[in-house]
């Protein structure tokens, strides 16, 4: 491996774990010194694997590294990275999802019990000085009377699913690509989105955002949605389209929102979504715990490790289909 060279385009994840996984497995490591792949000053020639977090990872991008075998991204969602674009120049795309399973279910549910149960309002009045156990806000549901629908049947959402069942909610889920069996084996009902939409109290996101899912909930789609429904995301902010959502809050088309994810990324101080009181907001931190934080470098890491070692097949790829292309660059054995 001494040979093979690794660029670690950007990270905000403190300390080198990345970085020393990778040397420690015998490869030459380099850091992109701007945070960008585009700004790479050295030679690029040598590179075979980008590690990215957020750094955009366009074809031109991928152009300037001819021997590229693979990108892998420190994280789940994989939407900075031109999946089409890699495959196309038979480049493996991989992500690392398994890092933070438990911790983005739980934080989803926590998000979902937080609203369904009223408590930010409470909290709010309370801090005002007002005990008002049964006007503090409307949304104080039981379980076992209320709907939420599960967009999404994965690691994560099916995580989540299980979860609000065992507290006695409705589940229904929609995933074209899950087994009518398996959710139905899980207690909930596969179902598809207009159903779902129109018989929801409470829907949550756990799909990646491609360009079939980007503005999944748009105007048209909220219009369709049950009135006073609760949106909860914890996926990526591009699957709402956040104009139609904060006419809807205000509108009372829906009742409430629960985001850790937004279109654009810090929000920005003056955004309109934090004038909004029926919004719960956090900061992409679905993810985070401190053993979360551990395992993500490393995880990406050894996508680069496990590829090289054992082929594409003991990593997880998100474009299989790039091995229809790879005789068109330098083998990966060379």
């Amino acid at each position: 491996m001494k040979d093979r060279v690794v660029l670690l385009t950007d990270s905000d994840i403190p300390g080198s774990a990345a970085e020393d996984t990778l040397r420690e497995a015998g490869f030459m490591v380099k850091k992109s010194p701007d945070g960008a792949p585009a700004d790479y000053g050295d030679d690029p020639s040598g590179v075979e694997a980008l590690v990215v977090q957020w750094g955009p990872i366009s074809g031109d991008v991928m152009d300037s590294f001819p021997r590229l075998r693979l990108i892998s991204r420190l994280g789940i969602g994989y939407d900075m990275i031109d999946v089409e674009a890699a495959t196309a120049r038979g480049i493996a795309v991989a992500n690392t999802p398994s890092y933070c399973i438990e911790e983005v279910a739980a934080h989803s549910i926590a998000m979902v019990m937080s609203l369904s149960r009223g408590l930010p309002h409470y909290d709010r009045s309370m801090r005002k000085e007002l005990w008002m156990p049964v006007a503090a806000h409307p949304m104080a549901v039981r379980p076992s009377t209320t709907t939420v629908s599960v967009v999404g049947f994965g690691r994560i959402g099916s995580k989540v699913a299980l979860g609000l069942k065992g507290l006695g909610f409705r589940v229904l889920v929609i995933d074209p690509f899950a087994s009518r069996q398996s959710v139905i084996d899980a207690g909930c009902e596969p179902v598809e989105l207009a159903k779902a939409l129109l018989e929801s109290d409470i829907v949550s996101l756990h799909v990646p955002l491609d360009d079939q899912t980007r503005h999944m909930l748009r105007p048209e789609t909220i219009s369709k949605m049950k009135k006073g429904a609760v949106v909860v995301n914890t996926c990526r902010g591009g699957l709402i389209d956040e104009v139609a959502l904060i006419e809807a809050l205000k509108s009372g088309q829906l009742s409430a929102a629960a985001l850790d994810v937004f279109e654009q990324e810090p929000l920005a101080a003056n955004h309109p979504l934090l004038e909004q009181e029926n919004v719960l907001i956090s900061p992409h931190a679905a993810w985070y715990s401190p053993e979360s934080l551990k395992d993500l470098p490393v995880h990406a890491a050894q996508n680069v490790i496990d590829f090289f070692a054992h082929g594409d097949t003991a990593v997880p790829i998100v474009n299989r289909e790039f091995r229809d292309f790879v005789a068109d660059r330098t083998p990966v054995s060379e």
